[in-house]
């Protein structure tokens, strides 16, 4: 079963991302599943990056540490990455004279054929596409796609370097694992943050509003630049600014999103607090990336889940889910809207840099079919409107101004069931806590119980969140065909947690891209389970099998 792993690297301005996309595209031309991910520093030129592209005949969602083929465009990427390359590994490179080498001088040909080093990276696309053993045709049809929109000479141009770097190989003996055959099988190819905006205006989005902030600028981007899904795009002047905004979109009507990161959010605060006190439905993505503070901007971490689930001062009821890869980004997004609605509170969508940037095949891209509901009362069906009327289930009728002749009043202090400001300490705030605390009740009967992945036969169980679930189903598969009773637990609802039972006859292990194991930590504190190790990374790199299995060998 053809299992390739490419690492394209160089410095940021060298042309990686499109060489990385071109070798993609055409590669998924073939009939291959790919699985792509980016790593870079936070600069526009120079330091270290790579694209990473995985081939397989079967779909993989998780990328894979060493490399079978790695193309250095540098000598300190080639010094950098050295170390991915495997045993039956072949390296491309401007220079070289070892077995595993195959020089081609890209800047010099770039050069002689487009008068411009500027070509080399596409140099260096055709001659990995003849490596691969990839039909110039099929490189032709994707260059032509990707440039049309700059002119027939910048197209001509791009032919001509990457017809060049493809001559360049031709008589090079191949590496018969690196060769590909074209199948008949088609994928759709999607990243999370690409289906989060689609997924938000099928759930009736109509509003967002962001402070930009890697890695969530490009949800905010991907809704302004297409009108056509109808939301209104805000770009506000801070945090602050946006939250408040889009809380007074949703009391104005308006299904409402903000996007941001971990610091942004953290500025956010008092405004998820204003959203559970006025009970405002309100969506809220956080794009983790390593902290603290402005930590490592470009790179991925899993550590902002304690603090999604208790930002905000005072109790009210909120709900964080984390999705763990494009499709269930798609219905995670559709989910988060109508929970929001339903129980008239913030809800937390929690990705990360890796989930962000990485791309993954479908042979079909599916996803539940959930009922789109808008929660808004009948106002001909109600004589004497309160907008914070007491129920049984602690969820009131909600209208918005304008809709009738009601009075909407909502208030950040403490209020009564009209919305007004009350002091009445001996029954209505009572009353109010715990109405919001029986949301709470409602909302965790709500939340889907977490995956589970061979856990029936299994000693030993993987426990993680949110984006690793690919690696972890990987590193779960690896282990059992060894012999090893290996099973998973994976979840994606995480707050408030389900009621969910944990067998008492198994080993726990957590699996975590953070250095405290938070998700370990709130599942001790409200299951009482007893974690026998944990598998934790806090680099700024993403959780791989290989990382797993490298940490739990030894102990199972």
């Amino acid at each position: 079963m053809l299992d390739l792993n490419i690492v394209i690297a160089g410095a940021a301005g060298e042309g990686i991302q499109t060489i990385g996309d071109v070798l993609t595209r055409s590669i998924l031309e073939l009939g291959y599943s790919v699985f792509t991910w980016t790593e870079y520093e936070s600069r526009i030129r120079g330091g270290k990056s790579s694209y990473r592209i995985r081939v397989s005949e079967k779909m993989s969602n998780a990328p894979r540490h060493d490399a079978d083929l790695l193309l250095v465009l540098n000598e300190q990427a080639r010094e950098h990455y050295a170390g991915l390359l495997n045993k039956t590994g072949v390296t491309l490179a401007e220079t070289g004279e070892d077995l595993q080498t195959v020089a081609v001088p890209f800047r010099s040909i770039a050069v002689e054929q487009c008068k411009s080093k500027l070509y080399a990276n596409l140099v260096a696309a055709g001659a990995l596409c003849m490596i691969l053993q990839i039909e110039f045709s099929v490189l032709k049809q994707v260059l032509t796609r990707r440039f049309a929109a700059k002119g027939e000479e910048v197209v001509r141009l791009n032919l001509v370097a990457a017809r060049a770097g493809y001559a360049a190989v031709q008589s090079v003996p191949h590496t018969q694992q690196l060769a590909l055959e074209t199948r008949d099988r088609a994928y759709s190819f999607l990243s999370a943050h690409a289906v989060i905006p689609l997924a938000a205006a099928y759930a009736g989005c109509r509003f967002i509003t962001a402070y930009p902030m890697s890695p969530a600028t490009g949800i905010i981007t991907a809704f302004a630049r297409d009108e056509e899904l109808g939301v209104f795009v805000e770009q506000a002047e801070d945090e602050i600014a946006a939250i408040n905004m889009a809380i007074g979109a949703s009391y104005a009507g308006a299904r409402a999103m903000i996007a941001t990161s971990g610091g942004g959010f953290a500025l956010m605060v008092e405004g998820v607090s204003l959203a559970g006190m006025t009970e405002t439905p309100l969506v809220i993505l956080i794009g983790q990336r390593p902290g603290p503070a402005t930590g490592l901007p470009t790179r991925t971490a899993q550590e902002d889940l304690l603090f999604a689930i208790h930002a905000g001062h005072g109790e009210f009821p909120k709900a964080v889910l984390a999705p763990s890869d494009p499709q269930d980004a798609f219905a995670k997004t559709v989910r988060a809207f109508q929970l929001a609605a339903k129980y008239q509170i913030p809800v937390i969508l929690l990705t990360d840099q890796y989930l962000a940037d990485s791309y993954f095949s479908y042979d079909k891209f599916e996803s539940e079919n959930q009922p789109l509901t808008a929660h808004i009362a009948d106002p001909q069906a109600i004589s004497d409107y309160k907008r914070y009327r007491l129920t049984a289930d602690g969820v009131s009728p909600r209208l918005y101004p304008g809709q009738s002749k009601h009075l909407v009043c909502a208030d950040s202090d403490e209020h009564d069931e009209g919305g007004h400001i009350t002091e009445d300490l001996a029954h209505m705030r009572p009353a109010m806590v715990q109405k919001r605390l029986t949301k709470r009740k409602q909302l965790q009967q709500a939340i889907a119980l977490p995956a589970e992945i061979h856990l029936l036969d299994a000693e030993t169980v993987l426990i993680g969140w949110g984006s690793t679930r690919g690696a972890i189903e990987e590193a779960v598969s690896q282990l059992r065909a060894k012999g090893t009773a290996m099973g998973a637990i994976h979840f994606t609802e995480i707050w408030p947690l389900p009621d969910y039972v944990f067998a008492g006859d198994k080993q726990y292990i957590s699996v975590e891209g953070n250095a405290t194991g938070q998700l370990s930590y709130l599942l001790a504190a409200e299951y009482g389970i007893h974690f026998s190790g944990t598998v934790r990374r806090s680099d700024g790199l993403p959780i791989t099998a290989d990382y797993i299995k490298k940490e739990i060998d030894d102990r199972v």
